[in-house]
């Protein structure tokens, strides 16, 4: 394992000079007397954490995969490692104030050892495995009577025929473990296909589960925070727009909305914070619904213990990001404020094109300035793949502009970050 001591040093370091190594580190890259975040995971969430905690006076360690990572090219003490290895777990924790996540991976056996050792880990194993295994958190969301879809486990080819007969075909099959961004989700549209799919997979060892299929009107996402000692602060709800199973738009508030529906869902993600023992950022995904009567209703869909994609547009959309505010929480400092300082905000992930265009990112994102200089671009320092998660575009309603304008003005400028071509046929 590596010790990174700038965003692109490449050191390696035997077991016997590792101590020093360590010394080394937390003299040249902590300020004196800061509070120590250790974050496990090296993606976008984990990088913007890290500016957050810039701001915050805060010192961020990072375990990371990759000295070339999102989070390692911007954070000065990273540790090279492995999140699955118990000695890198133990090791990017030590003096840690507070151990938090970017994802849910983590083996609970580790943090439940660092918890036992007197390491404040944030969130706890006990909520995380709701966030981890998809049927745990559908039999514990069930157990407290929020509102879930009929599910059950499918662990042979008669349990998944079963369930296809009895729901009338409108089966979603789920991988309990792993799935994310439209992977580990899919469709049967035949007992057939139900069959010789499950029987594939559980050939493969992957542990499944089925629920029934809804009648999806939208998508919405409910995101409080929490912390250890109770405190909870919500942010407005939002509509979550999906492409190919991946978040590619979030309207905040969510627009043309019920104001009962969106009070029901707050109300839901702050009891399922508080019931599940959730500390630091919850994202409670939803379906919003009809019932047999033609009324609105909410459905669970997901559960997500960390900063998460619709969240995003709080970065600029609200008095206190979503990346502040988990790292308040997780430290069990005063929440800021979720408050909106505009009407609307709206996010649009900057997603992998099917080809790279020659023109470099940047001056990409200068064009896009130069025609929506409102426009605020956050970029993850990652290459080019399709579909990719690469950035997002935040932007808020300006006076006398209406949500569907800000809607197609944030999905252009996302979209010609990755293209460098205006969809609309926009010359300057």
């Amino acid at each position: 394992m590596t010790q990174q001591t700038s965003s692109h040093a490449d050191q390696t370091a035997s077991t016997a000079d590792r101590a020093a190594d360590w010394a080394l580190s937390r003299t040249s890259a902590h300020a004196p007397g800061a509070p120590l975040v250790t974050i496990i995971g090296d993606g976008q969430l984990a990088r913007m954490m890290h500016q957050a905690g810039i701001e915050m006076g805060l010192t961020i360690r990072v375990l990371a995969g990759a000295a070339d990572s999102s989070t390692a090219q911007v954070t000065p003490d990273v540790v090279i490692g492995d999140y699955t290895n118990r000695n890198h777990v133990d090791e990017v924790s030590r003096d840690a104030d507070a151990v938090t996540f970017d994802h849910e991976h983590v083996p609970n056996a580790f943090t439940e050892e660092l918890i036992a050792a007197g390491v404040n880990v944030q969130p706890q194993p006990q909520a995380l495995i709701n966030a981890q295994d998809k049927l745990v958190m559908r039999k514990r969301l069930r157990e407290m009577g929020a509102p879930v879809p009929p599910f059950m486990p499918i662990e042979s080819v008669e349990d998944i025929q079963g369930f296809f007969e009895a729901t009338g075909g409108a089966v979603c099959l789920k991988a309990r473990r792993g799935g994310y961004d439209g992977k580990g989700v899919w469709f049967p549209e035949s007992a057939e296909e139900a069959a010789e799919l499950v029987a594939e997979l559980l050939d493969k060892g992957t542990p499944l589960m089925a629920e029934k299929k809804v009648r999806l009107v939208r998508e919405l996402s409910a995101m409080v925070a929490r912390t250890p000692s109770g405190e909870v602060a919500a942010w407005p709800v939002v509509e979550s727009v999906q492409q190919d199973g991946i978040c590619f738009e979030a309207v905040a508030p969510a627009p043309n909305t019920n104001a009962e529906l969106l009070a029901q869902a707050e109300d839901l993600a702050r009891t399922v914070a508080t019931e599940l023992g959730v500390t630091g950022v919850l994202a409670v995904e939803l379906f919003e619904t009809v019932d047999e009567a033609g009324q609105p209703e909410i459905i669970v869909n997901e559960l997500a213990m960390r900063p998460h994609n619709t969240g995003h547009w709080t970065q600029d959309g609200c008095v206190t990001s979503q990346f502040e505010q988990h790292l308040r929480a997780v430290l069990d400092r005063p929440l800021g404020s979720p408050a909106p300082i505009a009407r609307h905000t709206v996010m649009a992930n900057v997603l992998g094109a099917d080809f790279e265009p020659d023109t470099p990112i940047h001056q990409r994102m200068d064009e896009c300035w130069r025609r929506f200089p409102e426009a605020k671009i956050h970029m993850y320092g990652k290459d080019w793949r399709p579909r990719r998660k690469m950035g997002h575009v935040n932007m808020t309603l300006k006076e006398g502009q209406s949500v569907d304008e800000l809607r197609t003005n944030a999905r252009l400028a996302a979209t010609y970050v990755v293209t460098g071509a205006w969809e609309d046929g926009y010359e300057g």
